[in-house]
């Protein structure tokens, strides 16, 4: 069994497509299509993403080691160039979008948990 032609004909390649760009769009699509949302859902969809990011990184090395053995230079200039720092973008904008929904989720609970407990103190002065 010899290696592969191209980067861009393993599983790998396609798992990158769908973590990267059609899961993400469906959540985003989700979440702007939504009137109402439950905190639940979007500390559920924030951790999605936080690991979706992990997924793209880690699918990313691997189609770098891929490429490095294919005799394609197309795929190289993709995964194993500069151009690769830019692939990188994409899961480091989905993990800060991630973390951003989960601090917005604590920081409510948070904001909530402070006014109970003022409105508490009211009651007993």
């Amino acid at each position: 069994m010899g290696f592969p032609a191209h980067a861009f004909l393993e599983l790998e390649f396609f798992a990158l497509i769908l973590f990267s760009v059609i899961f993400p769009t469906g959540i985003y699509w989700f979440l702007f299509q939504r009137k109402a949302i439950s905190r639940f859902a979007v500390l559920g969809l924030a951790m999605v993403l936080i690991v979706m990011a992990g997924i793209d990184v880690l699918l990313l090395q691997a189609l770098a080691d891929i490429s490095r053995n294919t005799p394609s230079v197309l795929d190289d200039k993709f995964f194993v160039s500069g151009v690769s720092v830019a692939l990188y973008l994409l899961p480091a904008i989905f993990a800060g979008i991630g973390v951003n929904l989960l601090s917005h989720v604590l920081i409510d609970q948070l904001h909530r948990a402070e006014s109970r407990y003022d409105q508490q103190e009211k009651k007993r002065h």
